[in-house]
């Protein structure tokens, strides 16, 4: 088995881009399972699913047939053979998210769909860096390397705001105070969850980039690597 890394941690720390470059620096693939989520949240919502129902949300679990990339530099997350990279990214996808992650079915299938592509990426040889909200304490609880990056809320609001603000300059969804606010609900949801909430893994490692770099956190990681390989 080759080197399994697993990235946790709440909305807006910088996940996807510590794995990313992670993935580039060690040559290992990257599997973004936020982007998984977001694609049935997204296909939840085009078919009127009712967000606010639970039992609705899990009788259409297995219904959308979703597909993501391994490799960092062409990140394309497809749904029912739609490319949705971008559309997932929206503001009504973000809002709802964790209401759908929420769900038990949801996590169940994904879980299962995730697990499989770590442990295909680590016999193959190539090695695997996954980042979530559950990945070191349920999807991969034998990762070689377990972080859980997270930083200050406000810091968090800013970088998803800018983010938010380059994808779409006219939308609102750059504000700060309307990122601040969605990051709290989010927070507040995947933490309190029932099923795989947002958690620190016993024997993770806490990276706190309230005042580092992306290239800080990437070297802080791959350092991790370089130790347990």
């Amino acid at each position: 088995m080759s080197l399994i890394i697993a990235i946790d941690g709440p909305a807006g720390a910088g996940k996807s881009s510590a794995a990313k470059g992670v993935s580039r620096l060690l040559d290992v693939d990257y599997i973004d399972t936020g982007a998984m989520y977001r694609a049935l949240t997204w296909w939840m919502l085009e078919h009127d699913v009712d967000i606010d129902d639970p039992a609705s949300i899990a009788s259409h679990a297995e219904d959308p047939q979703v597909e993501i990339t391994w490799d960092p530099e062409q990140s394309r997350v497809c749904v029912d053979g739609i490319d949705v990279t971008v559309a997932i990214r929206e503001q009504q996808v973000s809002a709802r998210v964790s209401q759908v992650s929420a769900v038990p079915a949801i996590r169940s299938r994904l879980v299962q769909m995730q697990r499989a592509m770590a442990y295909e990426s680590a016999r193959s040889g190539r090695g695997v860096v996954m980042e979530g909200r559950d990945i070191g304490t349920v999807v991969l609880p034998d990762a070689s390397v377990k972080v859980f990056l997270t930083a200050d809320v406000d810091v968090r609001a800013a970088r998803r705001a800018a983010e938010d603000h380059v994808r779409n300059p006219d939308s609102s969804t750059g504000h700060l105070d309307s990122a601040l606010a969605n990051l709290k609900d989010r927070d507040a949801i995947d933490s309190s969850r029932a099923a795989s909430p947002l958690t620190m893994a016993p024997d993770a490692t806490l990276i706190d980039a309230t005042d580092m770099s992306l290239d800080e956190v990437v070297a802080a990681i791959a350092a991790l690597a370089g130790e347990r390989s």
